[in-house]
């Protein structure tokens, strides 16, 4: 068990759907995502895994786990915040994205943290 005073840290995502990119003629609907970690515990930490859950309309489940994040292990210290931005592509206009990172802290404990479940969707298909 982790003291969460030690190890906490805040993760917000901002999802955007790419209308350049996409092709809802060939069910090829594309969106990024800007995901802002933010350290508010007291030690530093590493992120060094990532793991998403990305679900179609159709109910369809995609996971992807990897090394860190956009080709880097952010270390972040106390009050400090890593901010990327990366894509995802669905075969439908909507769907959601949640997940979770693995850290290490200073004193060599790992934990993880969760990421929100956030929607993707095109413009106008959700009222």
């Amino acid at each position: 068990m982790t003291d969460s005073s030690r190890y906490s840290i805040r993760v917000e995502v901002e999802p955007a759907y790419l209308d350049q990119e996409s092709a809802p003629q060939e069910d090829r609907y594309v969106f990024s995502y800007t995901v802002t970690i933010q350290n508010l515990g007291e030690m530093a930490a590493k992120l060094v895994r990532r793991h998403w859950i990305i679900t179609d309309a159709n109910g369809e489940r995609r996971e992807v786990s990897g090394e860190g994040v956009v080709g880097e292990q952010p270390l972040l210290g106390p009050g400090d915040q890593f901010r990327y931005t990366s894509g995802a592509m669905l075969n439908t206009p909507v769907g959601s994205m949640e997940g979770s990172y693995e850290l290490i802290a200073d004193d060599g404990t790992t934990f993880t943290a969760a990421i929100p479940a956030f929607t993707l969707a095109m413009p106008r298909t959700l009222h």
